[in-house]
């Protein structure tokens, strides 16, 4: 039988990471468990310590992919994602190890791991999406896309232009609803599981302020100076990630370092809302707690189960 494709999913600062490299020690076979990374900012080089990457020497010795691919100036979309993240899969279990995909981004997971195939694109009405962006800002384009399709517009958060962007794109090209072309809740691989992190909001609130904390003292700031130096203002994906934008800004003299702080923390508490809100809508994910000194074992039941389904 092929070896499972393994997705763990939940909320920024939840402990991912951490139980992705304990599931692969643990994982059967001679090779064990390699890990695939799906956070859309990790691919860049460079951007380590305001996206929590994971320093080689911290890795355990486990095989991670799809980490440090791109320079900041160079964009990245979904569907760019989906096929690296599908092609490391299969080499992954070509060599009878098992991938463990990590990341926190619900469509991105589900790109990869459900069917979902993506409308063409067309660049000159995409040219003109963007210009009317950049004139009448996210928040008014937002609350267009709200009249065509609200269940699209539940979803996108109103600062995303981009996706915003893309949205009214695939409407105006396909005459249907964006929602209608997002995945469906049908895995590609059967053989797939989603473990998720459940974490309670005060803890998570917690670990956020301190991870925020720690990213600035350990250099985040000078991290930016320097991606600033290699083309990060002009980068179409990266310069959009929380904490990069805010330090931005106070860079620029927009707003105090305390204020990129805290702003830092309240776009991150943001996101992770979000985050959860897209997870707790998908019936197929098991759910293990942070804290419970159990949950690798829970886990791996929940992958071994995949071979009496």
């Amino acid at each position: 039988m092929s070896q499972p494709i393994v997705a763990l999913v939940g909320a920024t600062a939840s402990g991912k990471s951490g139980l992705s490299l304990d599931l692969a020690e643990r994982l059967g076979g001679e090779i064990g468990g390699e890990v695939v990374n799906t956070d859309a900012m990790q691919v860049y080089r460079g951007m380590d310590i305001g996206t929590a990457k994971l320093p080689p020497a911290e890795r355990r010795g486990v095989a991670h992919h799809l980490l440090d691919l791109l320079d900041v100036t160079e964009p990245s979309t979904v569907a760019l994602f989906q096929g690296w993240a599908r092609a490391a899969i299969d080499e992954i279990r070509d060599r009878g190890a098992t991938p463990v995909l990590v990341g926190g981004s619900a469509l991105y997971t589900r790109a990869i791991v459900d069917r979902f195939e993506f409308p063409g694109t067309d660049e000159s009405l995409r040219r003109e999406l963007e210009a009317e962006l950049e004139r009448v800002g996210g928040h008014a384009l937002h609350e267009r896309l709200s009249g065509v399709d609200p269940e699209a517009a539940a979803v996108i958060a109103p600062d995303n232009g981009r996706r915003v962007v893309r949205a009214l794109e695939v409407i105006a090209l396909t005459g249907r609803p964006y929602s209608a072309s997002l995945p469906r809740l049908e895995y590609a691989d059967p053989l797939t599981v989603q473990i998720g992190v459940d974490i309670d909001r005060p803890t998570l609130d917690d670990r956020i302020a301190r991870r925020v904390d720690q990213m600035f003292a350990a250099g985040f700031v000078e991290e930016v100076e320097a991606l600033l130096g290699r083309g990060l203002a002009e980068g179409l994906t990266a310069q959009r990630a929380i904490g990069y934008r805010e330090v931005i800004g106070f860079l620029a003299g927009d707003r105090t370092l305390a204020e990129a702080v805290e702003q830092t923390k309240t776009a991150t508490r943001r996101f992770a809302r979000r985050q959860d809100g897209w997870f707790r809508k998908d019936p197929r994910i098991v759910w293990v707690a942070h804290d419970d000194p159990d949950r690798v074992d829970r886990a791996l039941a929940a992958i071994d189960a995949l071979d009496h389904a």
